[in-house]
């Protein structure tokens, strides 16, 4: 028996023993399907591959790169969402045990929601940020890959809504700056394209590897990954999130200070050019 609410039931809950729910005891990976293609198939399935091994997961023998795209795109199709749509993968330790598991084995989990948009587009409207400083991200191997614990980017994101944010960067226990809420962040200043390093706790974002590759090939401009501290971010000419869902999102404003977005409207273009040729 259980007390779901107020109510005592039956214990068929399926949450009461998934580990996901209980211990934060998963990883899980966002991908854009588009005219029933995944977009940067390989790039995420390496990645949640290696998620699994850092968390000490079993993987499981069926579970190929064919595999991972098969059960997304059949339920794409059940739902006839095809076209363009957004599904996430979760994979999750099997039941049982309480910190330590009684199994390595896995399960998973995949939904998916339509999309409008089939390509990138680049949303110009106001997007303000400000820094958020009530947690901190730590310089580690588990803050680089995407595991079910994202309370630092739910009260962070409690936090934005209360201000009247678009969004909030998040800083390491070095007080750098690492990515936003919801993506990483890249900073123009002159010539200069600057993203902080993965081993200052960002995110090792599938959009971020396609947007250095992508700025690479941008004549005059240098691509370098560094440290970015947060003053950094207000001699920049322009600052810019990635994630693979928007693809690249403008900021225009930190603290007073305003930006241009020259170079996001030019890597949008370059970013659908290079997937419709693919």
């Amino acid at each position: 028996m259980i007390n779901f609410n107020g109510n005592i039931a039956l214990e068929e809950n399926i949450l009461t023993q998934n580990r996901a729910f209980l211990y934060g005891d998963g990883v899980f990976e966002t991908v854009k399907v588009i005219n029933n293609k995944i977009l940067f198939l390989e790039d995420h399935y390496f990645r949640l591959m290696a998620s699994m091994r850092v968390v000490r997961m079993e993987i499981p023998m069926n579970f190929t790169m064919e595999y991972f795209e098969e059960q997304i795109l059949n339920l794409l199709k059940e739902k006839n969402i095809s076209t363009s749509a957004r599904a996430r993968i979760t994979v999750f330790r099997k039941d049982g045990g309480l910190y330590l598991p009684k199994s390595n084995e896995v399960s998973f989990l995949i939904h998916a929601v339509a999309l409008e948009n089939t390509l990138y587009a680049l949303n110009t409207a106001e997007y303000e940020v400000d820094l958020y400083k009530d947690f901190y991200v730590t310089k580690q191997l588990l803050s680089s890959i995407k595991t079910t614990n994202k309370m630092i980017n739910v009260t962070g994101s409690i936090f934005a809504d209360e201000n009247g944010l678009a969004n909030c960067i998040l800083l390491n226990d070095a007080k750098n700056v690492v990515e936003a809420l919801q993506g990483n962040l890249f900073m123009l200043a002159g010539k200069k394209l600057i993203t902080p390093p993965v081993s200052e706790g960002c995110l090792n974002g599938i959009m971020r590897k396609q947007i250095l590759a992508l700025a690479k090939k941008v004549e005059g401009i240098e691509i370098s990954e560094e440290i970015i501290s947060p003053f950094d971010l207000q001699k920049a000419d322009e600052l810019f999130l990635t994630n693979v869902i928007t693809g690249i999102q403008p900021i225009t404003k930190y603290r007073k200070k305003e930006f241009t977005s020259n170079l996001a409207h030019l890597l949008v273009q370059k970013l659908n050019e290079s997937i419709s040729e693919n």
